[in-house]
């Protein structure tokens, strides 16, 4: 609202002394990290409070974990700090009107809602089982749909890709390097020469116009897959103080800069990659998702205050999912969501060893020789006698660890 205030008075010639700084997204972007941490701080305490009178505390089921019972009457639905402390700087900084923004406001409050009404079933209700996991499915898929019908359709959803022979002239010229704007389902494949894939590709034994105009039968069910899947993840890695929110302002971080590389023509030019146009709005809602989540893990880091739940991990995990789609990297998400992956993965294979051993050993051998004392993996490290502390840590600095290989993948092609 605030650019759209900068614009008002620039266009009736009325200059206020440091208004024109809301011209630059750098300045913009700084001012919204800024607010959603002291929001999430400021209010964070007092929700908190609030969820306490109303007796909104984790049951906690015993798993033989240690300190585990301590967090009985824990807070829990976390996620409203995080989602109030990033909308409002999104509303005061963003350009509110522009697709990719509108999308992701639809995303943290579709997400949240679904994550919400998971954790008010659980503790107004009493519920345990909270909201039916084929509703959240539904759910999941239902903003998968939202997403890949707008990223496929919207027209204001386009692509500029460089010329194969560009060279760069000047800083005013870097325009001639690259094509006219194009509307093609393409992602950025990593680690690869020719780095773009185009969706319609898979649809090989077509010629290549029927290819185009059927790509979104491809394309979409893959964005519902991806927007459920991380959205899952997320959800998964939440069961620790603080590991969620960790790994996830790492992702964030660098996403927010994909966002900023890819929505400036210069930096986009000098990276050989495709430019997106009026991507560099969502660098703005990145880094205030990051204050707020870093807001949040102030009161989240062992011993946790409160705790995100559905409210906040479905919420984050969706998100990630819908950033990664609209910056065309959503083939880097096994890497830079890798942390994610590996719990999710855990339980999986839990899952599938037991089964095996029970069907050909029995179940007493099953029982007694399972892949990991327990699934996830980080409640497999507490038994093994590892500290959450430490176990949250670590899993931070091997998500800084994918992160850096992510960002590497922008020269090393």
């Amino acid at each position: 609202m605030l650019y759209y205030l900068y614009e008002y008075l620039s266009s009736h010639g009325i200059h206020v002394p440091g208004m024109n700084l809301f011209k630059y997204i750098s300045f913009r972007a700084a001012m919204a990290v800024l607010f959603s941490l002291i929001i999430a701080m400021a209010y964070g305490k007092r929700i908190i409070n609030f969820l306490r009178r109303r007796q909104m505390g984790e049951l906690v089921r015993d798993l033989g974990l240690e300190g585990q019972k301590q967090k009985e009457g824990t807070p829990t639905m976390g996620g409203l700090i995080i989602i109030l402390a990033t909308i409002i700087p999104v509303l005061l900084f963003t350009r509110i009107t522009n697709v990719y923004i509108i999308l992701l406001i639809i995303s943290v409050l579709w997400m949240g809602a679904i994550g919400f009404l998971d954790d008010y079933l659980k503790k107004v209700k009493k519920n345990k089982d909270g909201l039916s996991g084929k509703f959240k499915v539904i759910g999941q898929v239902g903003l998968g749909l939202i997403v890949g019908v707008t990223m496929y359709f919207h027209p204001d959803v386009e692509v500029k890709r460089k010329y194969a022979d560009a060279t760069v002239i000047n800083r005013n010229n870097v325009e001639q390097n690259f094509m006219p704007d194009e509307k093609i389902p393409v992602s950025t494949v990593p680690f690869t020469k020719n780095n773009e894939f185009d969706y319609s590709g898979i649809l090989f034994w077509m010629d290549d116009a029927k290819a185009h105009e059927w790509a979104w039968i491809v394309f979409i069910p893959i964005v519902i897959f991806i927007v459920t899947a991380v959205s899952n993840g997320a959800n998964i890695t939440d069961g620790i103080d603080g590991l969620a929110a960790g790994t996830s302002t790492v992702i964030l971080l660098t996403l927010a800069f994909f966002a900023y590389v890819s929505g400036n023509m210069i930096f986009a030019d000098y990276l050989n990659i495709m430019f997106l146009p009026h991507m560099g709005e969502t660098t703005i809602f990145a880094l205030a998702l990051v204050g707020a989540v870093i807001g949040f893990f102030w009161y989240n880091t062992y011993p946790a205050q409160i705790f995100m739940g559905d409210t906040g991990s479905l919420m984050l995990g969706g998100v990630i999912a819908v950033l990664a789609i609209i910056l065309r990297k959503e083939l880097l998400i096994p890497v830079l969501c890798g942390v994610f992956l590996i719990e999710n993965l855990s339980v999986i294979l839990q899952v599938m060893v037991f089964k095996y051993r029970k069907k050909k050993y029995g179940l007493e051998y099953a029982q007694n020789n399972r892949l990991f004392k327990m699934s996830p993996l980080h409640h497999h490290y507490q038994k093994e006698g590892f500290h959450e502390s430490k176990i949250v840590n670590r899993m931070i600095i091997v998500g800084v660890m994918l992160a850096i290989i992510c960002l590497i993948t922008l020269k090393t092609r």
